[in-house]
């Protein structure tokens, strides 16, 4: 299975503003505390936030970030999302689709929650390549996703989507902590900060 057009999340946004109930899941509130938990620094200077949707968690990184690029495919959910972080000028918003349009460098955090699933084996392993060719040394990635199977099928189960990343990422990012539940697993890597980028 390939990786999810855009046009798939502009049909799911044109039934639905809020088709996950990001503003109001108990089960989106908690996993946005613990990825917030997770960050070893209170603040980033240039953080990027990739499938951003209708902006909950980006107005929550905002407080953490000088500067915050969120994309997303749809552009239905980026016009939520500019409303409600408008209080907020250092935060940026682009249409766009990853691993296409992964935006230029440098960055020293870089979240993708609930996003690699939605893609095939091959652009989750260009994601990687992309991520830790332009996180700077020191930097963090976050990686949040999913475990149970979706309806109909995604191209890859969360957990494999997260190992696949993983495995891809190394050796330039390398794992600091993992936190897992029952419906979702969360994981932090790090920039090692004498690594050698491929060119």
């Amino acid at each position: 299975m390939t990786s999810l057009p855009s046009a798939h999340f502009d049909a799911i946004y044109a039934e639905d503003p809020d088709p996950w109930r990001f503003r109001s899941s108990a089960y989106e509130q908690g996993k946005y505390a613990a990825t917030l938990a997770a960050l070893p620094r209170d603040r980033y200077r240039r953080g990027f936030e990739a499938a951003c949707s209708v902006g909950v968690l980006t107005q929550m990184l905002a407080g953490r970030c000088d500067n915050l690029l969120a994309t997303d495919a749809a552009a239905a959910p980026l016009q939520t999302a500019q409303e409600l972080c408008g209080h907020a000028p250092h935060v940026r918003f682009r249409q766009g689709r990853i691993p296409e349009d992964w935006p230029d460098g440098p960055h020293d955090l870089i979240v993708l929650s609930e996003v690699l699933y939605y893609l095939d084996a091959a652009d989750v392993q260009r994601v990687a390549r992309q991520a830790a060719a332009c996180l700077e040394p020191g930097g963090h990635v976050v990686l949040v996703h999913w475990l149970a199977a979706a309806e109909p099928p995604f191209p890859l189960r969360g957990d494999a989507a997260s190992t696949l990343f993983i495995t891809a990422a190394a050796p330039q990012l390398r794992v600091l902590a993992g936190h897992r539940t029952p419906q979702y697993r969360l994981d932090l890597l790090q920039r090692i900060e004498d690594s050698v980028l491929p060119r």
